[in-house]
C-alpha cells in the first residue's frame, strides 16, 4: 500500500512537470532558434544575392554595396543591389521582391532596429537567410548573422581624440543622428562616457541633424549665431561633420575642433585640409565582403562558424594617419 502511494505521487509530479512545460516552462534559449539548434536555411532556390542598403548618395552606403556586389559575384552569385532609403515600409517591399525572386540570401543594412525584424523573419519563414551589416537589429535568431562596427570603440575613441583637441575645457555642441538608428543612440552614450568626464567641456547645444549633411549646415549655422564662442563640434557621422565645417566656413570662424563617424573619403579630405580634425573607419568594405562570405559558407554548410552578433573594431583617423585610408579601407 505505501508503494502504491509512492508511486502515485511520483506519476503526479511528472504530470505537473509536462503540465508546466507545457504552459511555457522551456528556456528563451529552447525558444529562440540559435545557428547550432535551427534548422539551416537553404535560401530560395535562385542564385540571386540581394544587396539592400540605404541610399547610394551616402558614400558609405555606396561603398558596402560594391563590395557586397563584387564579393557575391566573384563567388559566383548572381546580384540585385536596391535601396530602402531609410523607409520601413519601402524595405519591406523589397524583402517581399526577394522572397518572389527565391534569392538565395539577403545581405542588408537595415532601416530600423525595430521596423526591420519582421521582413527578416518573413524572409526566414520563405527559407532565406539575412545577413544584417553596419545596423543590427533588436532581436536575435532570427538573422543568421549581425555583423556590425564596434560603434561603442569607436565613438569613445574619437571622444577622447577631441577631448585632447579642445585642451579638455570649453564649449563644445553635439549633431546627433536619426533617433530611430541604434547607432546614434549607441555613439552618443559612448562620446557622453568620456566627455562628462572633463567638468570644464560645457555641452551648451545637443540638436539632432538626422545624418544629414544640409539640416547639419543649417542648425550649425542657428548655434553659432547664438554661441560664437563654441570651441568644437562632436558629431554622429561624417555627413555632419560636414554640414557643420561648412557653416563654420561660411561664418568666417576658425579653430573649431570638428569630428565625425564613418571615415567618408569627403571627411578625410577635410581632415588633410585642416577643416576637420579626426573621424571614426567603420570598415564597410570588409564588413560588407565579411557578409557575403559568411553567407556562401552558410549556404554550403548550413552554418557560418561564427556568433551571429559580431563586432569588427574601428580605426580612429586623425592627420597622423588619414594618408592610410582610403574607400573605407585602411592600410596600414
Amino acid at each position: 500500500m505505501k508503494f502504491k502511494k509512492i508511486y502515485a505521487l511520483i506519476v503526479l509530479a511528472c504530470l505537473m512537470g509536462a503540465l508546466f512545460t507545457g504552459c511555457g516552462g522551456e528556456s528563451d534559449s529552447a525558444q529562440k532558434p540559435t545557428e547550432s539548434t535551427a534548422k539551416a536555411l537553404t535560401g530560395g532556390g535562385s542564385n540571386i544575392i540581394y544587396i539592400i542598403t540605404p541610399s547610394h548618395n551616402n558614400p558609405f552606403f555606396k561603398t558596402e554595396s560594391d563590395a557586397a556586389s563584387a564579393k557575391a559575384k566573384e563567388l559566383g552569385y548572381e546580384v540585385k543591389t536596391v535601396s530602402h532609403d531609410d523607409d520601413a515600409t519601402k524595405q519591406s517591399e523589397l524583402f517581399d521582391n526577394a522572397i518572389s525572386d527565391k534569392v538565395a540570401a539577403i545581405i542588408c543594412d537595415n532601416a530600423g532596429a525595430d521596423a526591420t525584424i519582421e521582413a527578416v523573419r518573413k524572409a526566414r519563414e520563405a527559407n532565406i537567410p539575412t545577413f544584417l551589416i553596419d545596423r543590427d537589429i533588436n532581436a536575435s535568431g532570427v538573422a543568421i548573422a549581425q555583423i556590425v562596427a564596434n560603434n561603442y570603440q569607436g565613438a569613445k575613441g574619437i571622444a577622447e581624440a577631441f577631448v585632447e583637441a579642445m585642451g579638455k575645457k570649453g564649449n563644445y555642441v553635439e549633431l546627433l543622428g536619426k533617433e530611430s538608428d541604434t547607432n546614434a543612440s549607441v555613439r552618443s552614450g559612448a562620446f557622453h562616457e568620456v566627455l562628462d568626464q572633463y567638468p570644464d567641456m560645457k555641452l551648451i547645444a545637443q540638436q539632432t541633424a538626422n545624418w544629414e549633411q544640409t539640416e547639419a549646415h543649417s542648425k550649425t549655422e542657428a548655434i553659432l549665431q547664438s554661441h560664437p564662442d563654441i570651441k568644437g563640434i562632436i558629431c554622429g557621422n561624417d555627413t555632419m561633420a560636414l554640414g557643420a565645417a561648412a557653416a563654420v566656413n561660411n561664418a568666417g570662424l576658425e579653430g573649431i575642433i570638428i569630428v565625425g563617424f564613418d571615415c567618408s573619403d569627403e571627411a578625410t579630405a577635410a581632415i588633410k585640409a585642416g577643416a576637420m580634425t579626426g573621424t571614426v573607419l567603420q570598415q564597410a568594405a570588409l564588413i560588407a565582403e565579411m557578409a557575403v562570405e559568411q553567407a556562401d559558407i552558410y549556404l554550403k554548410e548550413g552554418k557560418t562558424g561564427n556568433d551571429e552578433k559580431q563586432l569588427v573594431d574601428c580605426i580612429i583617423i586623425t592627420k597622423d594617419n588619414v594618408d592610410k585610408v582610403k574607400n573605407f579601407v585602411y592600410t596600414p
